[in-house]
């Protein structure tokens, strides 16, 4: 039988740094209450509520905390990896590669899995092509790019954590310049599909901040929090970028699909705002029953996140189902919905947490067997579950009968293809070495 949250919580080392703990929390739980709150669904489809209100788009410089997340997976990513190598004999990397992949993977292809038979069913039988129905298909699996991203963020922790040991912040730097170098090809050379670059300096350069943290290397949070914001707001009010940190439906621009240098500073001056209140947080976090909370929740944010959509949806569908009119969204009506769509969509998705939970709970994760080429097994299999991932965030599950199919980058790609990759990529990994086994924390 697993430890429980209050037994891990009474076990936790006075050193371990519980801060980290909560931001990782708090940042999926942001993004999970931005996305209830955005999405406006009326019997022609889901719209964005910050399309039709543009004025509440200033929200997302507070709310679009994808940043923390990432911030806190370079601190984590960096720990794990030093640990894992010393206790480790032989090569470190397909087993660090398989140690984050299945605490990451398992519950993302259940998630999968589930959602690929509801869509396989509704198509046969007919109920798949509606307005709201193929709107939904399309919207449920778009989270999936944060995991994509993630993936890449594990695969490249070695090597840039290895440059950021040699070289501290020049190597934050450097990765900061080619984001900004990329939207300089983008925005005044119109060089075709270089933006699409940002999307590993942009979200790199944040998870490199995590390496910073790790190494105590952010000494003034307050001058990094001021020279982000004053950064995004020049960027914003004199240079191409939108308003809005989130895509909008229908601009030519979007600061996060593909990412700019706006959505950077962005997110340094989030990272400078949440370790200013780091000493504060980490007081409360002291006591016993806070902590015990953020213990819990971490162990279910993964599938909070994966399933709270899935939740938003369940409800509207109940409300068609019961007969309760869909207000205008944005109007006086649906504001007053809100907090009970809150609430209902909240308890949905604890009741969906209770059934998924256990895939994402922590795995033996077997060490490398030293055979060679491991390693590279475990880069290609996280390659491909990488493409996978990102994907099948793009095409959807709408018309996969149909071969229907979507731009990944510059290439097309279709759903049943997109599954493929992933599921060939996590073999891949899982098989990347055998051996004696071990726990990778963190």
């Amino acid at each position: 039988m697993g430890a429980t949250a209050r037994d891990i919580a009474a076990a936790t080392p006075a050193a371990r740094d519980r801060y980290v703990d909560l931001l990782r929390v708090a940042s999926l739980g942001t993004v999970i209450a931005g996305h209830w709150l955005m999405a406006a669904v009326s019997r022609d489809g889901i719209g964005n509520l910050l399309a039709i209100v543009p004025p509440l788009q200033v929200l997302t410089w507070a709310l679009q905390v994808m940043p923390v997340f990432f911030f806190v997976g370079g601190f984590s990513h960096a720990l794990s990896y030093r640990s894992l190598a010393r206790r480790t004999d032989g090569p470190v990397y397909a087993a660090f590669l398989r140690a984050r992949l299945q605490r990451l993977l398992r519950p993302t292809l259940v998630f999968v899995a589930v959602w690929t038979a509801a869509a396989l069913t509704a198509q046969l039988l007919g109920a798949g092509g509606g307005r709201l129905s193929g709107a939904a298909l399309r919207l449920v699996t778009q989270p999936l790019w944060f995991i994509g991203i993630y993936l890449a963020m594990v695969a490249l922790t070695p090597p840039l954590l290895r440059l950021h040991e040699r070289h501290g912040w020049a190597a934050f730097g450097a990765l900061a310049a080619a984001a900004a170098a990329v939207d300089l090809l983008r925005f005044a050379g119109g060089v075709p599909y270089a933006e699409f670059l940002n999307f590993a300096f942009v979200w790199l350069a944040v998870h490199q901040l995590g390496f910073l943290r790790a190494d105590g290397r952010i000494r003034r949070p307050g001058a990094l929090a001021a020279a982000g914001l004053a950064g995004a707001v020049l960027l914003v009010a004199y240079g191409p970028y939108p308003l809005s940190m989130v895509g909008m439906p229908g601009e030519k621009v979007s600061n996060m699909a593909p990412p700019t240098l706006a959505l950077l500073a962005h997110g340094i001056w989030l990272v400078g705002a949440v370790e200013l209140l780091k000493a504060p947080a980490t007081a409360w976090l002291a006591r016993p029953r806070v902590w015990r909370r953020v213990v819990a929740a971490t162990g279910v944010a993964m599938t909070a996140f994966l399933w709270h959509l899935t939740a938003m949806l369940a409800v509207y569908a109940a409300q068609l189902a019961l007969g309760i009119r869909l207000p205008e969204p944005a109007g006086p009506a649906w504001w007053a919905q809100v907090p009970v769509r809150f609430l209902a969509a909240a308890a949905l998705t604890c009741v969906l947490v209770a059934g998924f939970r256990r895939f994402e709970a922590p795995a033996a994760s077997r060490a490398s067997s030293g055979r060679p080429g491991s390693g590279a097994r475990a880069a290609l299999g996280t390659a491909l579950c990488l493409l996978g991932v990102l994907g099948l965030s793009t095409t959807g599950l709408g018309g996969l009968l149909e071969g229907h199919s979507a731009t990944l980058i510059a290439l097309p790609v279709t759903a049943p293809a997109a599954i493929g990759m992933a599921l060939g990529g996590w073999l891949l990994v899982e098989r990347s070495g055998t051996s004696r086994r071990v726990r990778l924390g963190g």
